[in-house]
C-alpha cells in the first residue's frame, strides 16, 4: 500500500513525511513518498495534500504541478481515499476570498474567509493548541474524543454551508471549522504532524481508513 504526499512546494514537507512514515511503520500500512509525479500519484491507494502559505497562490501552484489532474482522478474517479492538512484543507473548499476570490477544488460545500474573532484578546493568526469540539463521529476519529488538542497555524478558516460536512470545530471567539469530510475526503485545519499523540493516531487513523 502507497499514501503519496503531494509536493507541489508549498511548504517544508519533512515533518509531515516523518510522522506519516512512523505511523505507516506502525500500523503495517505499507510506505509513504513525497512526490510530484503522476504516475505515482495515479498508483497511490491514498492521496495526503498539505499546504502552507496563501489560498491563491497555493491554488495556483497546485493547478500548475503535474500532480494535478492525477491528484483530481485518483480521488473523484478512483476515489481514493484523501487528506487535505491545513491550506490543503482550505483548497477542498468552492472559493477562497483571501486576497481575491479564488475558485477552490469543489469537494465541499465551504467558503474560506478571515478568521474575525469576537474578544479583542484574540489575535489572527489563530497559533497555537486548541481544543477540538467533535460534531460527529468518523473512523479517521476512532479513539479522539472532545477535549484532545491539536496545533493550529491559520489566518483564514472554512464556514461551512452544510453541517454534515463538518465533523469538528475549536472555539476561538466563536466557531472555527477544524476538520471537514465528504465520501472519501477529509481535511484537518491543523497540522496533525504537530499535534502530538492525538495527532498520531488520526495519521495512524487515515492510513487504516477503508471508506
Amino acid at each position: 500500500m502507497l499514501t503519496a504526499i503531494i509536493d507541489y512546494e508549498s511548504g517544508n514537507l519533512h515533518s509531515a513525511e516523518k510522522a506519516f512514515q512512523r505511523m505507516a511503520l506502525e500500523e503495517n500500512a505499507g510506505s509513504v513518498v513525497v512526490t510530484t509525479d503522476p504516475d505515482t500519484i495515479a498508483g497511490a491507494d491514498r492521496i495526503v495534500l498539505p499546504g502552507d502559505g496563501a489560498f491563491p497562490a497555493c491554488a495556483a501552484a497546485l493547478r500548475a504541478s503535474g500532480a494535478f489532474e492525477a491528484m483530481v482522478d485518483a480521488v473523484e474517479v478512483k476515489a481514493r481515499p484523501f487528506l487535505g492538512i491545513c491550506v490543503g484543507m482550505q483548497l477542498m473548499a468552492q472559493q477562497g476570498l483571501e486576497y481575491e476570490p479564488t475558485d477552490g477544488l469543489g469537494w465541499v460545500d465551504g467558503v474560506v474567509d478571515k478568521i474575525t474573532p469576537e474578544g479583542l484578546s484574540l489575535k489572527v493568526p489563530h497559533m497555537g493548541w486548541n481544543d477540538l469540539v467533535i460534531d460527529r463521529p468518523h473512523p479517521v476519529l476512532t479513539g479522539i474524543t472532545t477535549g484532545e488538542h491539536a496545533y493550529f497555524v491559520h489566518s483564514y478558516q472554512m464556514r461551512m454551508n452544510r453541517s454534515d460536512q463538518r465533523i469538528s470545530h475549536v472555539d476561538y471567539g466563536g466557531d472555527v471549522t477544524a476538520i471537514v469530510a465528504r465520501d472519501t475526503m477529509i481535511g484537518f485545519q491543523f497540522h496533525p504532524e504537530k499535534s502530538a499523540a492525538t495527532g498520531l493516531r488520526m495519521i495512524a487513523n487515515f492510513l487504516s481508513w477503508r471508506p
